[in-house]
């Protein structure tokens, strides 16, 4: 029996799911990410995934910032590529931490 698709935005934004998530990149082979975080900033939705294997070009314990839009009316998961944008995510996300006790270097 195969295992029903679930789209990921929607795995993301289930409250009850704490599952892996899987993304497939350009070769059209599945990467599975470990949920961290969802970071909402200027109206837009943010996921920290960290890749459950090793990746090229990612170091070992780096999370990556994806975006949540919309992509043909349906919506997507895009790598956010801004630098700016990155750091807000990761500023606002460590400030939560923070936040909640959580001692963060």
């Amino acid at each position: 029996m195969s295992e029903m698709y679930v789209n990921p935005v929607d795995a993301l934004l289930d409250p009850d799911n704490d599952e892996n998530i899987v993304l497939y990149n350009e070769k059209n082979e599945p990467v599975e990410f470990i949920q961290i975080a969802i970071i909402s900033l200027n109206k837009n939705l943010y996921p920290i995934l960290l890749p459950a294997t090793p990746m090229e070009g990612v170091g070992e314990g780096e999370a990556l910032v994806f975006v949540i839009a919309e992509v043909d009316g349906e919506n997507a998961l895009l790598l956010e590529s801004d630098d700016a944008v990155i750091d807000a995510v990761f500023e606002d996300y460590y400030r939560l931490l923070r936040e909640a006790g959580v001692d963060v270097d």
